[in-house]
C-alpha cells in the first residue's frame, strides 16, 4: 500500500529560483520562479516537489490553495 504524505506549503513567487528554502515539521515554505498565470506556478511547484521526493509528478495533487499562497499538497509514495 502506498504512503501518502500531506503537506503544508508556503509558497513565495517570482522568485530567482524554484527551490525548498524550509521545512518545519508543519509546513514548508518554498520559492518559485513562475508567476502566478495559467497554473505555470502550480506546476512549477509539483514538479519541484516531485524532484524532492522522487515520485511522478502524477503522484503529487494540490488538494487546497490552487490560488492561494498557502497550499496543501498529497503527495503518494
Amino acid at each position: 500500500m502506498p504512503d501518502e504524505i500531506l503537506l503544508n506549503i508556503k509558497v513565495r513567487l517570482n522568485a530567482m529560483e524554484s527551490k525548498v528554502v524550509e521545512k518545519n515539521p508543519s509546513f514548508w515554505k518554498v520559492d518559485i520562479s513562475e508567476l502566478p498565470i495559467k497554473g505555470r506556478a502550480n506546476r512549477e511547484l509539483i514538479s519541484l516537489l516531485a524532484s524532492e521526493f522522487k515520485v511522478p509528478k502524477s503522484n503529487i495533487a494540490i488538494i487546497r490553495g490552487l490560488k492561494a499562497k498557502e497550499k496543501l499538497v498529497r503527495i503518494i509514495r
